[in-house]
């Protein structure tokens, strides 16, 4: 069951959400298109210095939403993944690592410029990213 979500979550390209708010409930929301779920219940990424690493230290708690289209609302393929932030590193080995793998794609001194912390997120619930009763495995095409 997961094996498709995992699948799902880390095909390239793709761009998702991260929407984030800050301790007084002010929201922001960004686009990514790193984030990799390395296991059923993890998701880890880079982030900048900006809004959303501020929340995220204010509060822990996040949506990560992927949308494709369809021929319809009712045909638009994608997930919404509640979050928890459960690490966050600004040095060492994680963050190197996330840096070099955005660094493969846009050069490692870019990379280094724009990846202040490695995260990680606990999986807390999948829903469709159109709930209209529908399972989450439906909304990705797995079921």
């Amino acid at each position: 069951m997961y094996e498709a979500l995992i699948k799902y979550f880390n095909k390239q390209p793709r761009i998702g959400t991260l929407s984030t708010a800050s301790k007084d409930g002010k929201v922001n929301v960004a686009f990514f298109g790193s984030p990799s779920m390395i296991d059923e219940k993890t998701i880890v990424m880079g982030l900048g210095h900006n809004r959303t690493f501020a929340n995220l230290n204010e509060n822990p708690n996040a949506v990560f939403m992927i949308m494709e289209p369809g021929e319809s609302p009712l045909l638009w393929k994608g997930i919404r993944l509640y979050l928890k932030m459960t690490e966050c590193e600004t040095s060492g080995d994680k963050l190197y690592e996330i840096q070099g793998k955005i660094g493969a794609k846009v050069g490692m001194e870019t990379a280094k410029k724009m990846i202040h912390a490695y995260v990680a997120f606990e999986i807390l619930e999948i829903r469709p990213v159109a709930d209209f009763g529908q399972s989450w495995k439906k909304s990705i095409g797995a079921e």
